[in-house]
């Protein structure tokens, strides 16, 4: 079979991310561009959870640029899809109807669960059989994915709300942000994930923990891990020592001050805190050290489960 040039459109509670790759069944798919742009749906909710006409607009906008630079890009086939921000948004349908009519996109939303297992899917195929059990992390803007397995379709799956954008938005107003709030936050994420510890603690141990996603990446080149100049095999680690030292910096620092860390976008940095709160909270109640980094995540799983299914036809 002759190999194809996919699209992933990922429409985020961070940005609307177009990922084009050149695929064939049976091999690693190959980036060939990558087109990004910020929306922070996680910040923008209005009061009853609901996405305003203006981000609908945006999101509208957005799509339709991408669709023209897909074409231009001779992309055959693409996957469009969403994920927590459009999910839970109180007028999802609606968001959904404009968008395929405005733009002629029709949005496949995943829920939490299969966000989790498709992430899981692109670490395995990633890391491969020999890294035996593999328990996955992945902070998105709107959501935490972990999940836990040994083959490619993970044993567990779960999808809590402890996105970085979400919790900076309803629990962290402040820059830098009030240490009553910095307190309350950390309670509230370990009380959450502290009630799934037990849903995985059943299994064996892990032999390999990862981490996915732009808020691990950020923390682990913040941390000392390789530049992203040095390529995609280069090893990454975070360590949770490192990590446990940093969240107290990060806490006091203003967003400004943040985003000047090695590693740290401006459009990231007033989400760090909270994002590292919940790698800290993760690392600690999991009793993990240290997470690898996977290059690999959500977008990937998408293409790799779209390839699989070119193959069986």
């Amino acid at each position: 079979m002759l190999g194809m040039r996919l699209g992933v459109l990922d429409v985020g509670s961070n940005t609307v991310h177009l990922l084009v790759v050149d695929a064939h069944p049976g091999a690693r798919p190959l980036p060939a561009y990558s087109h990004k742009t910020a929306l922070r749906l996680a910040e923008i909710l209005e009061a009853d959870g609901s996405i305003s006409e203006e981000g609908i607009d945006r999101i509208c906008a957005t799509l339709t640029e991408a669709l023209q630079i897909s074409e231009d890009k001779g992309v055959e086939a693409l996957l469009p899809f969403a994920t927590s921000a459009v999910r839970e948004a109180a007028n999802a349908e609606r968001v959904l109807d404009r968008i395929a009519t405005e733009t002629g996109v029709k949005l496949e939303v995943l829920s939490g669960a299969d966000e989790a297992r498709l992430t899981f899917l692109a670490v395995r195929r990633w890391f491969g059989w020999s890294a035996g059990r593999l328990l996955v992390l992945d902070i998105g803007g709107g959501s935490l994915e972990i999940a836990y397995g040994l083959d490619e379709e993970p044993d567990a799956a779960v999808s809590l709300p402890l996105g970085a954008g979400r919790l900076t938005s309803g629990w962290l107003p402040g820059d830098p942000p009030d240490p009553e709030d910095v307190r309350a936050l950390r309670r509230h994420v370990r009380a959450e994930i502290a009630r799934t510890v037990g849903e995985f603690n059943r299994f064996s141990p892990p032999d390999h923990v990862v981490a996915t996603s732009k808020t691990f990446k950020q923390l682990a080149r913040m941390a000392g891990a390789p530049r992203s100049a040095e390529g995609l095999y280069a090893r990454r680690v975070l360590g949770r020592e490192a990590l446990e030292e940093w969240v107290p910096k990060l806490a006091v620092m203003p967003a400004q001050e943040r985003a000047a860390l090695p590693g740290v976008s401006e459009g990231r940095a007033r989400q760090l805190l909270a994002g590292a709160l919940v790698a800290e909270a993760a690392l600690d109640l999991f009793a993990v050290s240290e997470v690898e980094i996977c290059p690999w995540a959500l977008r990937e799983g998408i293409i790799l489960r779209r390839l699989d299914r070119l193959r069986t036809v």
